[in-house]
């Protein structure tokens, strides 16, 4: 809730402008306010960057007043939704059913989900991560079928949004592996599959590091995303890496 309609407008075309010239470029998603989607989309038309939105409605069509469903926002063209972002669980209380309600109405409609999971700092300290992501995993994707739908799972450790504190490459690592494990017992799918984002103060000064391991395969960007040369800077380091991995 930080840019209105022209100023993310204006950001949409800078990261646009970003990857001109690139024969190979990054998979870039943006994810404007509700308020901006149409015009966020309709500046990109032309361009290689996709759109998606901060939340998605949990019901095709009905009396939700205050929700916006998938096939709304597949309408304004957006190809990928947030679900379950930090803020979402922890600031408006949403809970891991209506989640999962969330994450279901995406896979029946053409909007890809980015699943958002994390541990907050009490239980980092306590050494129980795995067992909370776990529980959190369990509950969005158990019995769940991807059929031909993409999903996307974000880790994004809740201590360290917004603080300027980011796991360590080992941490990182460690949970992503974890992740992924679980992720293939509970949909008895390919662990490849899934592609899986870290996010948590991914800045220009960490991106490439992060980038360059491999399980993790992309981020998931917070308040860099805001400043066009910090988003840029990142985007670069994701570029740097796929042509490292090409020669």
């Amino acid at each position: 809730m930080h840019l209105g309609i022209r100023e993310s407008v204006a950001l949409a075309r800078g990261v646009s402008r970003s990857l001109r010239g690139q024969e190979v470029v990054p998979e870039v998603a943006v994810f404007p306010s509700f308020t901006a989607l149409s015009e966020v989309r309709k500046a990109l038309a032309r361009s290689r960057v996709h759109v998606g939105a901060q939340n998605v409605g949990t019901d095709k069509q009905g009396a939700f007043t205050g929700e916006v469903s998938p096939s709304m926002l597949e309408d304004v063209g957006c190809r990928y939704a947030l679900v379950g972002h930090s803020e979402r669980r922890w600031v408006f209380n949403e809970s891991s059913e209506l989640i999962r309600q969330r994450l279901e109405a995406c896979l029946t409609s053409h909007v890809t989900p980015v699943l958002c999971v994390g541990e907050p700092r009490e239980v980092r300290d306590a050494g129980d991560q795995e067992s909370f992501v776990e529980a959190q995993l369990r509950v969005a994707l158990s019995g769940l079928s991807l059929g031909s739908s993409d999903l996307f799972i974000a880790y994004e450790p809740v201590w360290a949004i917004g603080s300027g504190e980011t796991a360590t490459i080992a941490q990182a690592l460690e949970m992503h592996a974890f992740i992924r494990s679980t992720v293939s017992s509970l949909l008895s799918v390919d662990p490849d599959r899934v592609p899986l984002l870290y996010g948590g103060s991914v800045k220009p000064e960490n991106a490439y590091q992060l980038l360059r391991e491999r399980e993790i395969d992309g981020v998931l960007v917070g308040g860099a995303s805001l400043k066009i040369h910090a988003f840029a800077d990142i985007m670069k380091a994701a570029l740097d890496v796929i042509t490292a991995q090409r020669i």
